[in-house]
């Protein structure tokens, strides 16, 4: 509303120079284009990620299926491996030997990790493998999808509000450029003696 009566105020005012309004226009149509456009593309970036998302939650269910690993015995190397997706207290991932039968109906055997610590042989643990019965990460769920896109599309209004801000600063940077060449032309004009010839002097 400021930004408008100020526009308004320099319609008329027999001070303002041209680089003035276009300069209270740019701001104004910043000012609109922060307050709709912005909003507006973090919404619509954030639900097509959304539904990119959750389609791909949705694959993933379909592709991914819960299966029971019997330890066989412990495997050498690391002891421990991070794991990204379980919070920092529960992140600890032991190396076993297990088996495990596939959705398929086939058997395997193989190096996997658990979070259950102090394993021995023949406890049992779930794990997640294809359809082929090779061993994948858990499927996204779809809440962490929701949030993902929630931060794409906070990112996507975020960009969208400095492009516009860019675009007005560099705007106002041309101006000033040019207010400054006519400034320096009415100082050549004037002369070293500011018009003491003129006058009479």
């Amino acid at each position: 509303m400021h930004t408008a009566t100020g526009v308004w105020r320099w319609r008329h005012n027999p001070l303002r120079r041209t680089t003035d309004l276009v300069e209270a226009w740019a701001m104004l149509a910043a000012t609109l284009l922060i307050a709709v456009a912005a909003p507006a593309t973090g919404w619509v970036c954030g639900a097509l990620a959304n539904a990119a998302l959750q389609e791909s939650v949705r694959v993933q269910h379909q592709q991914r299926h819960l299966t029971t690993a019997v330890v066989v015995r412990t495997a050498p190397g690391p002891a421990s491996v991070p794991d990204p997706e379980v919070p920092s207290e529960r992140a600890a991932r032991v190396q076993v030997v297990a088996d495990w039968t596939a959705s398929d109906g086939s058997r395997h055997t193989g190096a996997v990790t658990t979070t259950q610590r102090g394993v021995r042989p023949g406890d049992r643990f779930r794990m997640w493998t294809d359809g082929r019965g090779r061993v994948v990460d858990r499927p996204m769920d779809s809440s962490t999808a929701g949030t993902h896109a929630a931060v794409a599309g906070i990112g996507a209004g975020v960009a969208s509000v400095a492009i516009i801000e860019g675009g007005r600063r560099l705007v106002v940077w041309r101006l000033m450029q040019r207010r400054y060449a006519r400034l320096d032309q009415d100082w050549a004009r004037a002369g070293p003696d500011w018009g003491r010839t003129d006058a009479g002097s």
